[in-house]
């Protein structure tokens, strides 16, 4: 595999896992000498996704698209997202018997249900056929796997993520105004309804609460929760600075499929309190890096005496450079699947002569 497409509806100026998986992804296949290729909403006309204006959904053509896909001209196609792009590259690749793969990162019908009456079953059905006409779905966790399979989805493969821990690291000193009081409890990501933020910010905790995110629920939580320090939407040193500035992690999302902002809070040394759900049963389980329970309080008291050092030690067995190698398996073994699957079907034929 020499040269790979990825198309993604999710992409800048959005900040979220997704974003973060695909370029971390690229950036170790072009180490490997993969040819990486981005079909992303920044080559076209967009307009803000309703409730949500920091996606952008592309305003294009499928003869647009098609185009591009033979511009790029790439031995393999990774439709990542189900949105405008995706549902475009999707159809022009089953015109053409284009091989391709795609990849669940977001439970889509929870999300949509959270804010719209859109019965689960309807939006599975639609999301089970996209998948399923590929050469192979790839998911982050076995608990998606599972999931997925038991819903009637084919061909899963897995992919796990990783974390960059020589950006994401213990610092010395405090971002955080010092006045502060501590034990810091702090939760990262896009504030959002799906994220169950309020779950974490109505618990009776000592200390304080940080909320690091940008999202559509920020200023009516930062109305309705004074006492909580909403910081806004950080990258880079200053993202990971933050995080070590915590006592712990929590995590109260739902929904999340895999939730890299663990791994990120683990390899700066901060232990984790979630539920008991997809996404930390896979990444904390009973790795003792943190704590999960049905009592968010309770899980949040008794991750504070996790040692710092343990929980980046945990992080440090995840890295992209695993994850992008078992892309490329993935990729690999979809083709390999096309081949067999047409020599199987050649056999057939000449025996049925």
């Amino acid at each position: 595999m020499t040269s790979v497409l990825i198309v993604t509806d999710a992409w800048h100026p959005q900040i979220n896992g997704v974003v973060r998986s695909l370029e971390r992804t690229a950036e170790e296949l072009q180490r490997m000498g993969v040819r990486v290729e981005f079909l992303t909403p920044q080559l076209f006309r967009t307009l803000p996704c309703p409730t949500y204006p920091e996606i952008r959904l592309s305003l294009t053509t499928p003869g647009r698209v098609r185009s591009l896909m033979r511009k790029f001209n790439c031995d393999h196609l990774h439709i990542a997202t189900e949105g405008p792009l995706g549902i475009l590259a999707r159809r022009a690749a089953l015109k053409t018997g284009q091989i391709f793969t795609t990849s669940y990162h977001t439970r889509f019908p929870e999300y949509l249900s959270a804010r719209l009456p859109v019965p689960l079953d309807w939006t599975y059905g639609w999301l089970r056929r996209f998948h399923n006409a590929g050469q192979g779905c790839m998911v982050a966790t076995r608990s998606l796997d599972d999931d997925l399979t038991a819903r009637g989805f084919t061909n899963l493969m897995r992919w796990s993520r990783g974390v960059d821990d020589a950006v994401f690291r213990p610092f010395e000193g405090n971002v955080l105004p010092e006045d502060l009081p501590r034990p810091i409890f702090m939760n990262v990501g896009r504030v959002a309804v799906e994220k169950n933020i309020t779950a974490f910010l109505d618990l009776d905790l000592p200390g304080s609460k940080v909320v690091v995110g940008e999202g559509p629920q920020l200023e009516p939580l930062r109305k309705a929760y004074p006492d909580v320090l909403f910081t806004g939407a950080k990258v880079g040193e200053d993202l990971a600075r933050h995080y070590a500035a915590a006592d712990v992690f929590v995590f109260p999302s739902l929904t999340d499929t895999f939730g890299n902002v663990l791994l990120e809070a683990l390899a700066c040394g901060v232990p984790v309190a979630a539920y008991p759900v997809m996404g930390p049963l896979d990444v904390i389980g009973e790795s003792g890096a943190g704590v999960l329970s049905h009592d968010l309080r309770e899980a949040a008291l008794a991750a504070l005496d996790i040692p710092r050092d343990y929980c980046r030690q945990v992080a440090q067995g995840y890295s992209w450079a695993n994850s992008s190698r078992q892309f490329l398996e993935n990729a690999e073994l979809a083709h390999a699947r096309q081949i067999a699957g047409h020599s199987s079907a050649a056999d057939t034929s000449a025996a049925a002569e």
